[in-house]
Parts: C-alpha cells; structure tokens; sequence
C-alpha cells in the first residue's frame, strides 16, 4: 500500500485530501508543517508528497529543496506541489525546485488523486523478470555515442556521467532517446511523461525541458541538444 504524505496546514484540505487518498487505497499520513514533514521523511517510507506552498514554519518551496538535497532520506521522492493562485510563476518556481508536478487551489480531490496516481504509475519500478534483458542492458535505440540509458535502473549517463534527473526529465530524455531527431509535440510529451488524460497544461512541458537543457549543458556547454521546432514542438538532436 503506497503512504502518501499531506505536508498542508489547512485541515478541511488535509481532511479532503486525507478522504479521496484512503478511498482508492493509498494510506494518507497528514502534517501541518515543514518539520513535521521532515520527521515523518526520515521515519517512513513515502510513496509521493502532496506539498503546500504555503506553510507555517516554511515556504513549500524551501521544503522541496531540502527534500531533493537531502542525504537523510529520499531526496528522488515525488513531490506534487499545491499552490494558492494559478499564477505561472509559482508553477514555474516549483518545476524548476524539483516538483513533479502541481495542482492550483481551488482544487478537485479527484484531479488530485489522478495525478498521484499518474506520478505513482510512471515512477514504478520495472519488473526485471517480465523481461529478457539483463540487468545492465540498453535498450535499442536507447543508445548513442554519448547517452547510456539504463531503463530497468531508470538511470541515464551523458559522456559517461550520471544525470541527477526529476521523474519528469527522465521521462522526456528517455521518450526522446526512444525516437531521435523525431519531433514531438508538447501534447505528445505530456502523454509520454504522464497520461493521455492528464490536465497538465502545455507550459508545464517548456519548464522541464528547460531545466534538462540546463544539465545537459553542465557536460556540453557548446552544444544544444534538444531543439526547439517553433509551433511544433521539441527533438532530440544526436
């Protein structure tokens, strides 16, 4: 059973959130504030975090970056952020800190739950027997001369260093490592990083691929890779 962890000081929204999660049996755990949230990291495993923006002790921006800096517990852990306004800038900040994804309030407890269950279902991990590949295979069309993509480990090296990427990175570089050079749509992108039916807006897309231009570039920085076809969408250029 998978524990999600409510970091939220409003307790009508906590209640809500604590009700749609137990009803399609995932076991909620509630806290009010950063440091709560921290203890209950470093005590029990966590399946997703869904994260306030607003809290009492903390902004929910701070927490995020603590959790994906930090060595006492797992910083790769989802995050879907809450925020209080629809403003791009506090969907932007949160996608760039490390958030895998968000929901602005007012919100539907049933959006919530789908998008944890879309994080949840793209971040499992792959069965190794349902396969016939080894434990350190590459995929076809996986490989170049500069990328080594390990999807059993959901581990991706550039010029022979790892990439330290967010659920939603990893999805983009490994569906445009997938197909090279073919050009994807935003909406397309959206579908491979998380569903068909996800209400994820298309800007979301822009912000993560900025920031996996920016990793990228920490090992090339003469060369983009990912380009950008104006009114159609995003490839891989290798």
């Amino acid at each position: 059973m998978a524990t999600i962890l409510i970091i939220e000081d409003e307790q009508e929204i906590a209640d809500t959130l604590d009700y749609v999660i137990s009803s399609e049996g995932m076991q909620a755990v509630w806290v009010s504030n950063g440091a709560d949230a921290e203890r209950v990291l470093c005590d029990t495993p966590i399946a997703l975090c869904v994260l306030d923006v607003g809290l009492p002790d903390c902004s929910g921006f701070e927490l995020l970056k603590l959790i994906r800096q930090s060595t006492q517990f797992n910083r790769d852990v989802p995050v879907l952020m809450l925020t209080a306004r629809n403003e791009e800038i506090d969907r932007i900040v949160g996608l760039e800190i490390g958030a895998d994804d968000y929901v602005a309030k007012p919100f539907s407890p049933r959006e919530v739950v789908a998008r944890i269950k879309a994080i949840l279902k793209r971040v499992q991990p792959v069965d190794r027997r349902s396969t016939n590949q080894p434990e350190n295979s590459v995929q076809a069309g996986q490989q170049s001369s500069d990328f080594a993509h390990n999807p059993e480990r959901h581990q991706i090296h550039y010029r022979n260093n790892p990439l330290a990427l967010t659920k939603a990175e990893y999805s983009l570089l490994s569906a445009f490592l997938e197909s090279p050079k073919q050009v994807f749509s935003r909406r397309q992108l959206i579908e491979k990083v998380w569903s068909s039916q996800h209400p994820s807006d298309d800007r979301a897309i822009d912000t993560h691929i900025k920031t996996l231009r920016a990793k990228l570039r920490t090992h090339n920085p003469h060369e983009e890779l990912i380009i950008t076809h104006r009114g159609f969408g995003y490839s891989l250029e290798v």
